[in-house]
């Protein structure tokens, strides 16, 4: 990440808009917006292998379902955030990866510019390319702040994504299972 680049450009920014940079309470600000980017967008810098790649061995062959992820990510349309929940259920083939491993899996992609559909796909594919599951469901529920500050100016309204990998295409009730576990 380019720190320097990341302060002239919000020093632009602000001139854009019509600020005076030299003023007391924005003197800092280019500084401070590097450093919250570096925080935002910190999956750039991080794999998702790293996290799924250490398993288990398990007897399991039932859904297992790790709900409510909270994440917070930001729009690659208006840099705008949005944050929700995630849900994810995988089918162990074997193998099983430590719940706090799906959550960081969450986060790595969360961190980086996005659109939820594209988040929610890039979680499904990394789970089941990295742990090889038999299946996996991923569900997010987010608010996005383009949708409640800007434009349209609907708070409360979410957008929910799903994508399914591996033998749960066909199966509905395979579905329904994990609708039901992350709803109670």
């Amino acid at each position: 990440m380019d720190k320097e680049k990341i302060k002239q450009a919000v020093t632009l920014f602000l001139e854009g808009i019509g600020e005076n940079t030299k003023r007391e309470g924005l003197t800092e600000t280019p500084e401070r917006i590097a450093q919250m980017c570096k925080e935002l967008f910190a999956g750039y810098e991080s794999s998702v292998a790293e996290h799924l790649s250490r398993t288990f061995s398990s007897e399991q062959t039932g859904l297992v379902v790790e709900k409510d992820i909270t994440f917070y990510s930001v729009c690659e349309h208006h840099l705008l955030p949005f944050y929700g929940k995630v849900h994810i259920g995988y089918i162990p083939n074997g193998r099983v990866v430590g719940l706090s491993k799906l959550a960081r899996t969450v986060e790595v992609y969360a961190r980086r510019a996005q659109i939820q559909e594209q988040l929610t796909d890039q979680i499904a594919d990394a789970v089941m390319n990295i742990l090889e599951p038999k299946a996996v469901l991923v569900m997010i529920e987010a608010e996005h702040m383009c949708m409640t500050m800007r434009g349209i100016k609907k708070p409360g309204s979410k957008t929910v994504t799903i994508s399914t990998r591996g033998c749960v295409e066909g199966d509905s009730e395979l579905k329904q299972e994990f609708f039901n576990l992350i709803r109670q």
